[in-house]
């Protein structure tokens, strides 16, 4: 028995001599340093080295590796060039820039894409059909989709509008542009909208209203400067769909009449009408004839006297706000 035990002890030590070294493991500091981990001590604080001694630790030379052969030079710094001209790439701007005038194409909307509308959607704020381009320092137009049905530019630097401007927008039904010092609109930079609707052009320096089409809803072009002439005779008659007029602050001297049955609002206040006629509103011919529409009338701040012409606006549901004596 004692025999067997000690031919036991001795194939373990032969086994245990015979296994393969074992090499400490070096760790990044970057991992294990926020652990508080010491790799160089065993669990009991031994040291690791410890169990090693006597055994010759092999010496590594770095750097005594060659090349690979089939690997180019030049190939990393090729790779070096390709990121750059990326990061390059990546730093280019991507908003569109108006080319000033003088440079080939007068206000030309330049960017990645400038088929249609898709460059001015860079610049300007673009959902469904609507574009918003308000207060971007704009002096013209940008190009427009044809498929925008609502146009916002205002407070902007735009002073004139051409014909060219909305051209082939058959679907653009509002257009506003308060606030842009406009004081130049070629007349047929609206007429040929058929599906314009309203139209905005407050706080300019609009001399004469354009011709408009048919399709009008709302015309808002007060705090302008249209003058006795700036309205064209009979420029609202045939817009069977008008709703709102709105000429505030005009220096007009007139009403523009013939205005049509379905206009319900209209804003005339601090211009320089001084009178009204029979007809102006009502029918003169026809005492039964009402216009039930035509709730909101201001003259308030034009030198009439409204008392003096009762017969005008007899036939309106309410009466004018302005001045009675």
């Amino acid at each position: 028995m004692i025999t067997l035990r000690l031919m036991w002890g001795l194939l373990v030590l032969c086994v245990v001599a015979a296994s393969p070294r074992r090499y400490a493991r070096q760790a990044e500091l970057d991992n294990y340093d926020n652990n508080n981990v010491d790799l160089d001590k065993n669990v009991d604080g031994t040291d690791v080295y410890d169990y090693y001694d006597g055994f010759d630790e092999p010496q590594i030379e770095i750097g005594t590796l060659s090349p690979d052969e089939d690997i180019d030079p030049s190939h990393h710094a090729s790779l070096e060039e390709e990121e750059e001209e990326e990061r390059e790439d990546k730093e280019l701007p991507i908003k569109p820039q108006l080319i000033p005038s003088g440079f080939g194409e007068s206000g030309t909307l330049m960017g990645p894409s400038a088929q249609g509308g898709m460059a001015t959607c860079m610049l300007c704020t673009c959902l469904v059909g609507s574009v918003y381009c308000d207060d971007l320092k704009l002096d013209r137009v940008p190009p427009l989709s044809k498929d925008t049905t609502h146009f916002y530019a205002r407070y902007n630097k735009i002073a004139k509008i051409s014909k060219s401007d909305f051209i082939n927008l058959n679907k653009l039904k509002k257009i506003d542009l308060t606030s842009n010092g406009i004081s130049r609109i070629d007349d047929d930079a609206f007429f040929g909208l058929p599906a314009l609707e309203e139209l905005i052009l407050r706080e300019n320096s609009i001399r004469q209203l354009p011709a408009l089409a048919p399709s009008m809803t709302l015309i808002d072009a007060s705090h302008n400067q249209l003058g006795s002439t700036g309205i064209q005779r009979e420029a609202f008659k045939d817009m069977s769909g008008l709703l709102y007029l709105y000429l505030t602050d005009n220096n007009i001297d007139h009403i523009p009449v013939p205005l049509p049955d379905s206009l319900r609002s209209l804003h005339l206040q601090n211009n320089n009408i001084q009178m009204m006629h029979e007809d102006t509103f009502c029918n003169p011919h026809d005492l039964n004839y009402i216009r039930n529409a035509l709730e909101d009338v201001r003259l308030d701040g034009n030198p009439i006297n409204l008392s003096r012409t009762p017969q005008a606006y007899i036939c309106l549901p309410r009466i004018p706000v302005g001045a009675l004596i």
